[in-house]
């Protein structure tokens, strides 16, 4: 099997070492080991140069992207046991669900419980909209929503919209996002948590469990089938899918301007119509995606998702692997009965 991703570039850390004079006294006292210690010098912060080097990391993500999808082996299919051409997946589990009929089309572990990372914070979603709040109620970032968030925009003391956390949510899938909104809610943190959980459970999701409402816990689990459901309720959503479909939002924090984009690539491709979907990764779940995709012959929606793939690169490439075999699996039964497709728009 073919290794995908790999580690590109270093950072070369170079210490500004100054001199310090020492008293006669202290000399005096230290003649057997007559060492000198030096102080590295802090420079100043200066906002241009953080820019810049965001800017840098930005390039530097966006050179690693792609190299990764260069070397990330192509998508292949395989014969089942009954002599269909199947998917052959690069990945933990994956599922192709049809939200119209309820139907598996096709799914490989897909009942098998695992961490699903950010992709914890669809429900987040889900819960915090569930009593229409006003989305332009203030918000105080406060320091435990930042505390070790390990994926944020935000810091201490901002101050932003519940609007604006929600784009954050499911755009950056920012981590202290996702723990203000339940901090802010009426449910309160510990309630918020448990809410989701009763969700869930209200929904049917027998394998889906919460422990944060950000997915930075290993603890919040589900399935590719659970998943699936899930997005095909938030489907019902404007509110949360048309954020889900946003590839780039600003928003403001007194003067300063927070540009974010979206950590699913799959948006803006002309060959894949992404009606909603979110990414998901912590080292215990591996690269995970929960999309709701549009064929190109037609309206119909199917719901792809892939837990586990090897990559960052490779989730995406799982996904739109699955969507091709099911275009093209529509398309051939269409064919075979006669029935007239419409042009791609």
């Amino acid at each position: 099997m073919s290794r995908t991703g790999f580690w590109i570039g270093a950072l070369a850390v170079a210490s500004v070492i100054s001199a310090s004079s020492v008293p006669a006294e202290a000399a005096a006292a230290k003649k057997s080991t007559r060492t000198a210690r030096s102080t590295r010098a802090r420079p100043l912060y200066s906002a241009d140069q953080s820019l810049t080097r965001k800017a840098k990391l930005a390039r530097a993500r966006a050179v690693a992207m792609a190299r990764e999808f260069a070397v990330t082996p192509l998508p292949r299919y395989k014969m089942d046991a009954s002599g269909d051409i199947v998917p052959d997946l690069r990945a933990a589990a994956a599922i192709v669900y049809d939200p119209e009929t309820n139907q598996v089309i096709w799914e490989e572990n897909s009942q098998s419980q695992r961490s699903i990372a950010s992709i914890t914070k669809m429900m987040t979603a889900v819960v915090f909209m569930e009593s229409n709040p006003d989305l332009t109620e203030p918000v105080t970032v406060a320091r435990a929503d930042v505390f070790q968030a390990s994926t944020t925009h935000l810091h201490s003391n901002d101050h932003v919209t519940t609007d604006d956390l929600l784009h954050l949510l499911l755009i950056a899938s920012d981590n202290a996002a996702a723990r203000a909104l339940a901090r802010v809610s009426p449910l309160g943190y510990e309630g918020f948590i448990a809410r989701m959980n009763t969700k869930a459970a209200d929904l049917g999701l027998q394998s889906t469990h919460y422990a944060d409402p950000s997915g930075l816990l290993s603890e919040n689990v589900s399935s590719a089938y659970d998943l699936a459901r899930l997005i095909t309720y938030i489907s019902g959503d404007e509110r949360i899918t048309s954020i889900m479909r946003t590839p780039e939002y600003t928003v403001y924090s007194g003067r300063r301007a927070i540009t974010f984009h979206s950590t699913n690539h799959l948006l803006g491709r002309s060959d894949v119509d992404v009606r909603a979907g979110k990414t998901g990764f912590i080292s215990k779940s591996g690269y995970c995606l929960a999309t709701l995709l549009r064929l190109p012959q037609s309206s119909q929606q199917f719901a792809v998702v892939v837990l586990g793939a090897r990559s960052n690169a490779g989730r995406f490439m799982e996904t739109e692997n699955l969507f091709a075999w099911m275009s093209n699996k529509v398309s051939s039964t269409l064919f075979a009965t006669g029935t007239p497709t419409e042009a791609p728009q």
